[in-house]
């Protein structure tokens, strides 16, 4: 019977998105406010039947109820409650749940978050939304019911979630993505909103901007956290393999990076507004993109859900819908839309400019290189691989030129600034670039031009950042000026400091990486990178729903114990699928790093063994980034607030300049 108020649930919020898409977009156009004001409470109508729809889905899997064919196809009396839980996202009918959900969850926040919007903004806005939750509810109920039952023929049993998915990194890694790929929804409609307005203005970018930055922050958290679980649960070793399904999220990020740079220039200056509508609907047709790369069952992967080619079709077709309509309103509206304001070549518009270009040159590079093989593939059959090399090529030498530009654009000015004021300011931070690049090589122990480089873009990054928190504060003072910067500069200034670092863990720990694959056998040594690896062979051990043979590493240096490695070779006894746990001592400088490859004769095993120099750093930097769009995103200028007075307005408008 639950399983059935959870269908009956997606229907009425189905209902509820229909009204919401018509009626207050039909408002707004006659002018009607009371038709207008019920955009928000079919929102909140749909979130609340999502809501409970979801608490369905996962009351049949904490229940063990195998007649629902999801449950049963994705759970197991012997899965632990949390993988049962997170099993409810494991697959495509429930991970489908989860993004109409989400979706839900976003339209709620807009209809409570932005009351301040103007009527008709406001019901444009969620009428967008709801017109996209139609097509996602369709989708779920006409092609993917996560309810659908096997009675009569129930099975006593469940086929197990997949091993793969059966670890922390999979419990929170698909619902941050997806809020990233969700939240593009919310910029997408504000742009999407104010087209049919006729009005892309700075209040428009205002408004549109924090809803952009926390769905960036959302994405790129999720990207990291896919990253570190590729990391340390495939047993491969490494953080990014350019898999298509991985630059399926990356492509987003990219051009949701693009655009709330784009977004600040509107604001500011009402430039690149046309341009700015455009990265809007861009970031979110490439989530629904990744969403048909993932589901179409064209991929192969570890992270695609094999599906009915059939449901690749619907969503392939609802993605062309999405992409024409909202360009050929584009291309209806965009003379109204032009800007007519001029800037100088050293200006801060020019710098964004560049870093716009700069990273949707990079997304369409990574797009060309996933789409390709496909396209070539369905028209004549040949089969092409793009990897790394073709990535790395290109990818490579754009953030390179990305991180240059950065730190020249964090000390420019609007509209103009003097070539010699900026070359004076910049000249402390490019001596110390120079320095830190020669330290950086010293420490590696010999010169590496790749090493030197990465050195010097990242300390140009944080020292001009340094050099512009101390030309905005010198004159009241450190004390007195650093609280009046607000959240948004702060915000800034640590999302440009992860990049620094993200690019330093990269390239540092693909060229200083040490590995080795080998055979060993109980007692046998290894001497890498200074540090003596002795294996001490293997031992069964039990789990909830799996046997495991785990082997034990003593890692010694100079003489003394600094880690005791555990990795496991696991056998999950439903689907006897066989799964590699990596032994993993992370720190602050180097990761140590072993799995165990296939047993061998007489209590062998292949061993691969790694030392991975600032692998953490990657995704610390990639937490910094995080936390700085979330800080910016909770700058008190995005929120409604008294008026300021005009003396303190333009003290905080010149410390912010």
């Amino acid at each position: 019977m639950i399983p059935e108020l959870g269908l009956l649930a997606l229907i009425l919020a189905l209902c509820l998105a229909a009204v919401q898409a018509s009626l207050p977009l039909a408002g707004a156009w006659r002018g009607d406010r009371r038709w207008m004001e019920l955009a928000a409470p079919a929102a909140w109508g749909q979130f609340a039947f999502l809501l409970f729809s979801f608490g369905c889905l996962a009351h049949a899997f904490l229940a063990d109820d195998f007649s629902v064919a999801y449950v049963a196809h994705n759970s197991n009396s012997m899965l632990p409650w949390y993988y049962k839980l997170s099993a409810i996202w494991g697959a495509h009918e429930g991970s489908l749940l989860l993004w109409a959900l989400m979706l839900a969850g976003w339209t709620f926040a807009v209809s409570v978050g932005a009351r301040q919007l103007p009527a008709t903004m406001l019901a444009r806005v969620l009428a967008v939304m709801g017109m996209i939750s139609i097509g996602f509810l369709l989708f779920l109920i006409a092609t993917s019911n996560p309810f659908e039952r096997l009675l009569p023929d129930a099975p006593a049993d469940g086929r197990d979630l997949n091993p793969l998915l059966q670890d922390f990194g999979l419990i929170v890694h698909p619902p941050m993505l997806y809020m990233g790929y969700v939240g593009f929804s919310v910029a997408f409609a504000f742009a999407i909103a104010a087209l049919l307005d006729g009005k892309l203005d700075a209040a428009w970018a205002r408004w549109s901007r924090p809803w952009t930055t926390v769905a960036w922050a959302f994405l790129g958290l999720g990207i990291a956290l896919g990253s570190w679980w590729a990391y340390y649960e495939l047993g491969w070793g490494s953080w990014w393999f350019w898999d298509p399904v991985e630059n399926a999220s990356f492509m987003p990020w990219l051009v949701g990076t693009a655009l709330m740079h784009s977004l600040a220039a509107t604001e500011k200056r009402g430039v690149f507004k046309s341009w700015t509508v455009l990265l809007a609907i861009a970031a979110f047709s490439l989530s629904l993109l990744g969403t048909f790369l993932v589901r179409s069952g064209v991929l192969t992967s570890v992270h695609a859900f094999a599906t009915d080619p059939a449901r690749g079709v619907f969503i392939l077709v609802f993605l062309l819908v999405v992409v024409g309509g909202s360009l050929a309103l584009f291309a209806l509206r965009a003379p109204v839309v032009n800007s007519q304001v001029g800037f100088g070549i050293w200006s801060r518009e020019t710098l964004l400019l560049v870093n716009n270009l700069l990273l949707s040159v990079a997304a369409a590079m990574i797009l060309l290189g996933t789409l390709y093989p496909l396209i070539l593939d369905a028209l004549t059959g040949a089969k092409l691989s793009v990897g790394p090399p073709y990535f790395n090529a290109l990818f490579v030498p754009l953030m390179a030129l990305l991180m240059i530009a950065t730190a020249i654009g964090v000390l420019t000015r609007w509209k103009d600034t003097p070539a010699g004021w900026l070359a004076r300011r910049l000249a402390p931070a490019l001596a110390g670039c120079v320095v830190a690049a020669l330290a950086g090589t010293m420490l590696h122990g010999r010169f590496d031009w790749a090493v030197a480089a990465v050195c010097l873009l990242a300390a140009w990054i944080v020292l001009a950042g340094l050099r512009d928190v101390y030309d905005k504060t010198r004159h009241r003072g450190l004390a007195k000026g650093l609280p009046l910067l607000g959240r948004s500069y702060w915000g800034m200034h640590l999302a440009h400091l992860g990049f620094a670092m993200c690019a330093l863990g990269a390239v540092l720990t693909s060229i200083g990486n040490l590995e080795r694959d080998l055979r060993m056998a109980p007692g046998d040594v290894v001497e890498l990178g200074g540090y003596r690896f002795v294996f001490e062979g293997t031992t069964k051990i039990q789990g909830p729903n799996y046997t495991a043979d785990r082997g034990g590493m003593s890692v010694m240096r100079n003489g003394r114990e600094v880690a005791r490695l555990h990795p496991e070779k696991r056998v999950y006894q439903v689907q006897q699928a066989t799964m590699t746990e990596a032994g993993i001592q992370g720190g602050f400088t180097r990761d140590l790093f072993v799995a165990l490859g296939e047993p061998l004769a007489d209590g062998a095993w292949a061993v691969r063994v790694h030392i991975k120099p600032f692998v953490r750093w990657i995704w610390l930097g990639a937490l910094l980034m995080a936390l700085g769009g979330f800080l910016a995103a909770a700058d008190r200028r995005y929120r409604p607030r008294p008026a300021v007075r005009p003396a303190q307005a333009a003290s905080i408008a010149g410390m912010q300049s």
